[in-house]
C-alpha cells in the first residue's frame, strides 16, 4: 500500500491547516520539509496532501485517531515550528480537525 492509498483508510481523522503566508521565505521551506519528514515518522500518521498559491496554502494530514494528532501537536520540534509560524511565517491560519467517514478515489 502506498502513502496515498493509506489516506483512503476510513474512518480516520484529517487535520486541515489553511494559511496565508508573510512575504519572503525566511527559512520556511526548510522547516516545512523538516516537519513533513518528522510528521511522517509519527505513529498513527497516514499521509499528507498540500497545495499553495500566492494567497492561500492548504495542507491536510491524515491520522488513524485523535491521540496521534494530540501527540504531534505536542511534539517539541513541531511546537518550535508553530511558534516561529506565529512570529514570522504566517499572517493568519486556521486548523480544523475532522473525522473522515468515507473516502474513495479514481485512478486511470
Amino acid at each position: 500500500m502506498n502513502e496515498y492509498e493509506k489516506t483512503l483508510k476510513t474512518p480516520c481523522y484529517a487535520v486541515i491547516f489553511t494559511s496565508q503566508r508573510t512575504e519572503n521565505d525566511k527559512g520556511y521551506g526548510k522547516m516545512a520539509d523538516k516537519m513533513v519528514e518528522s510528521a511522517s515518522q509519527q505513529q498513527g500518521f497516514l499521509g499528507m496532501e498540500s497545495a499553495r498559491d500566492k494567497e492561500l496554502g492548504i495542507t491536510v494530514s491524515y491520522w488513524e485517531s485523535l491521540d496521534p494528532i494530540k501527540n504531534w501537536k505536542e511534539n517539541a520540534a513541531h511546537q518550535t515550528a508553530q511558534q516561529k509560524g506565529k512570529e514570522v511565517w504566517y499572517q493568519n491560519y486556521v486548523v480544523r480537525v475532522c473525522k473522515v467517514e468515507k473516502a474513495y478515489s479514481f485512478k486511470v
